[in-house]
Formats: C-alpha cells, structure tokens, sequence
C-alpha cells in the first residue's frame, strides 16, 4: 500500500518517531543526505544470546524493531533495509542451564565457546547451533523477514578483524571508556578482549599483560600459566560483551537497534567506544521491561509473570505482537488475566481498519503488525470475550460444540473461510478449561434477583428470536430496573447475572450474549439456575 510521504511524516505513532530518528542519523552521516551509508542499506539489528531459547523478551525486541523497519519504509520507500538477527554464540558457557538435558556433560565445557560445546540434545553439532536453529525456527514461525549471523562465524571469516585492529590501536581509549563504571578490582584487570586460549580452547577472562598493535596482537597468561603472543584476528579472542556491542555497530555499520531499560549503561557505553573508533552510534529506544501482576521484574530464573508460549497456548500470535507495540517505554504487566483483552483489543482494530483513512491506519497497530497488509481471514464477528463466555455457559471442552452456536448466530461462517475466528474458538475452550473452569462457582439468587431473573425469562418469552444484541440488552436493563435496580444499581444488576447464570465475577454485554448463545438457550440457563440445575461440571 502506497503511502502519501507527506501524510507519513505528520504521523505521530511511536514507530514513526523512531523511524525519524534513523532519518536524523542518517543526515548526520550523509552531509544532510537522507540516503543509505556505503554499506547501501538500512541495518536493523536485533541480538541474541545463544545460551538459551528464544523467549518473550526476544519476540517483543524484533517485533517492535519490525514495526519501526515498516515505518522507516513509509517514510523512505527507494532505501533498502535490512533486519539482521545477531547470535552472540561465540561467548563463553558460564554456567549450566537448568532447563536442559545432559547436565553433568556440559559441566566439563564451561567457558567454552557455545559453538564448541556439545549439543545435550544431541540434534546438532554444538550447544551454539541447537539454540541457534531454534531462534530460526522461532523468527520463521512468525513470519519476520530477516538474515542470520553467527557471531562465531563474524569473528573467525574475518569480518570482525578490521574492527578488532582499530580497537586494538585505541585500546587504552576503550578500557578507559568502560572502567568507570566498574568495581575497583575488575577496573585494575579489564580488558576488551577475551583471548581464546590456544590449549585449552576456552574463552579466558584474563588480564592482558601487553598490547602490540603493530603486530596485531595481545600478550596474556594462558591457563598453564605460560606467557602467550598471540593475534586477535581470525577469531582468536572474544570481545567483551560491551565492547562486542560496539564492535557490531562499527563494524556492521548499524542504524539502529533497541535494547530493555536494564542495559542503559552498557549502551551509552557502547556508543561511547562506537565514537573512539570514529563511528556514530545507532539510533534505538530502551524499552522498560516487564512486570508480573505484583509488579516484580519478571525473571526466567523466578519463573514469574508469563512466557511466550504460556501467551501462545492461550491467544494467537497477533494478540501478543498488539501488545508489544503499545507503549513500549512504560512498564506493563505481563499476567494471564490480560491476554483475554489484548485480543479483543487487536480484533477491535483489525475490524476497523478497512474502512479507516490512511491517516488512522497509520495510527492503527494493526497497520504495524501486518506491515500494512489488510489480512482479510483476521475479520472475526464474535469477541474472544464473547466465545470465553459461551465457552462458560455451554460447558464446552470441543470446537464443534462452540461452533454450533456460531453457525446459529451466524450462518454464512465456517472453520474453512473464518480461519481466524476457528483459532479464536480453540483458544477460547483452552483459556476456559485452564483459567475460568477451574474457579467457577454459582451462587444461588437472593429474593430481588430471583425475582428480576423470572421477570428476563418472561420478556425473553415474549419477544422476536432475531432481534439484535443492544435489543435484547434492553431486556436485561427493563428487568432489572422493573425489580428495583435504579441506575447506581444496575452493576449489582449485572454482577448477580454473571454470578448466578455464569459462575463468575465478570462477563459480557449480556445482549451480545443472547444474541450468540439463543434466546431458547439462554431461558434455559435462567430456569436451570433458579432450579439450582447449575454445576460446573
């Protein structure tokens, strides 16, 4: 879709602001220019650290950096772009991950580099390459347009030399750089390289005794204790981690890159050794990391909060990138009670963008997580909301029950034309089965309730079967009001049909649910309950 360049700069979404960050950097380097550097394109650049799976922090990172790319595309359609995913896998095993196989193997290769340690799972050549093909596996499952780049593979090609060289001639600069922000005793011992001992083959954090930058190489103790001279190129040494960071942005030429709150420091000063070796850092937001429903940092190790495949078990991938892109500088909670809302929200702006101005699509997430494709399978009639509460009342364990409501109420859809909806329906009965089920409980109608449910039963009687939701939602209101609800009380109103008929504290407008669940249905459910018919069973 062909975007009015004028209209596109006006757009204020956040995105778009990044975008013009890249656009400003990109003047800097070019004399005014907006135009690609030498390289001839724009780098994006996400990284990853290859001793451990993908995880929810590595989807929210490229995904936001994907929409900043469309964005970055809106404003300058003739430069290319790149997105190049970075594995850290040269670094060395510190220590055993808890969550995988053969720990007593792997505890004879630490400080090995990850793409010399053996795979404990026995599918690929190294520890480095199995993780390495799960990120890969994990960013085509998406669907991300992307390149891959071993980092083992950068240093020993050759390609990370010419950079290596330049620190190496700068490196009291460099260390000078980073050892402010250090303790006393790792100030007095820091070095940007790591050497790889020629012995042992292990990544060595030791002190470097000399530098030759004429020669191209360092002098450290090796783990015998024997005095060594050895190069730094042809992936004999390891940058540290905040030098490794700089080492990618000059020598890869990065534009931009993001990165979480908790490496501020380390970015600025990245950017820092970037402007030693004569470079300017990538444009890039910190985005603030996310907290469990008490408001602590989520943790792997504390296994709090939510995972990316407790997300994707529940609610489609879709629903997960809109929550990605809101507000990514404040922190947000990540808990299972919020996925039922963020997919009603991304569905809310899926349907309305069809009809919506470039102006608005433009301030739509779903213009961002579609790279501004309209995918016409999202449309969906009925709210994840909706299909959870059915899901409720009809006690439904299987998709077939759920879509023989959806087939009465709407006739024309089908698993095969609303593919999206038919995901929505099998999510919906696995979020019921695990969250709502399991804490179900109905509670018997006081006087005034009862009463004000005979009267609903009665109006339902009398009126048409095909009326519309905000008709039937009329209903529900005179009823309530008949019985003595007045306008403070009509949430109590409420609350009692959600807790008598539903067995939950919440739900939907109650005429949307009449309206997909049937009005014959939904009479019995209101005679079940005044009969104490109800269980969760």
């Amino acid at each position: 879709m062909k975007i009015d360049l004028e209209i596109a700069q006006k757009c204020r979404a956040w995105p778009f602001e990044e975008a013009k960050t890249i656009i400003k950097r990109l003047r800097a380097l070019n004399r005014g220019e907006i135009k690609a550097t030498d390289k001839g394109y724009v780098l994006f650049q996400t990284g990853y650290g290859a001793s451990g799976l993908p995880h929810i922090g590595t989807f929210g990172e490229v995904a936001r950096t994907t929409m900043v790319m469309h964005a970055f595309k809106a404003l300058c359609p003739n430069i290319p772009t790149k997105l190049l995913s970075f594995a850290d896998d040269m670094d060395g095993l510190r220590k055993v991950p808890t969550n995988v196989p053969n720990q007593d193997m792997l505890k004879e290769y630490l400080d090995q580099p990850l793409t010399a340690v053996p795979d404990p799972f026995g599918t690929h050549k190294s520890f480095g390459d199995h993780n390495n093909a799960r990120m890969r596996e994990f960013l085509d499952g998406f669907g991300f347009d992307y390149e891959f780049m071993s980092s083992t593979e950068a240093y020993k090609s050759g390609r990370f030399d010419k950079t290596l060289l330049a620190m190496l001639q700068n490196y009291d600069a460099i260390v000078n750089a980073v050892t402010p922000i250090l303790g006393e005793e790792r100030a007095k011992t820091y070095s940007p390289f790591m050497p790889i001992s020629p012995t042992t083959g292990k990544v060595l954090q030791v002190p470097i005794l000399e530098t030759n930058p004429d020669a191209g190489t360092i002098i450290f103790k090796d783990e015998d204790g024997k005095k060594v001279e050895q190069e730094i190129t042809g992936g004999k040494v390891k940058a540290q981690w905040r030098a490794d960071w700089a080492l990618r942005w000059y020598a890869l030429d990065v534009d931009y890159e993001m990165a979480g709150e908790d490496l501020i420091s380390a970015a600025n000063i990245a950017g820092d050794i970037v402007q030693v070796l004569g470079g300017r850092k990538p444009a890039g937001f910190r985005y603030k990391l996310f907290l469990d429903e008490d408001n602590q940092k989520i943790s792997k190790s504390k296994g709090n909060g939510l995972t990316m495949e407790e997300w994707l078990k529940y609610a489609p991938h879709e629903s997960l990138s809109y929550y990605m892109f809101q507000r990514p500088t404040s922190g947000k909670k990540l808990y299972f009670d919020i996925i039922p809302k963020a997919v009603d929200e991304y569905i809310t702006f899926i349907n309305k963008m069809p009809e919506q101005t470039i102006e608005k699509k433009l301030e739509n997430p779903a213009w961002y997580i579609h790279s501004g494709r309209i995918p016409n399978s999202q449309h969906t009639p009925v709210s994840f909301a909706l299909l959870l509460n059915l899901a409720s009342a009809a006690n439904a364990h299987d998709k077939e029950k759920l879509w023989s409501f959806i087939l009465r109420y709407k006739p024309d859809a089908n698993p095969q034309n609303a593919p999206f909806l038919d995901r929505l329906v099998g999510y919906a009965i696995k979020y019921y089965e695990d969250f709502v089920l399991p804490t179900k409980q109905y509670r018997k109608p006081d006087e005034r309730e009862r009463t004000a449910l005979e009267d609903l039963y009665t109006r339902l009687e009398k009126i048409d079967s095909n009326l519309s939701a905000e008709e039937y939602m009329t209903e529900v209101f005179s009823a309530g009001k008949a019985n003595g609800y007045d306008k403070s009380e009509l949430r109590e109103w409420f609350q009692a049909i959600y807790q008598v008929l539903l067995g939950q504290d919440q739900g939907p407008r109650f005429g949307s649910f009449i309206e997909l669940y049937g009005v014959d249905d939904t009479k019995k459910l209101i005679r079940d309950a005044l009969n104490d018919k109800l269980t969760t069973s």
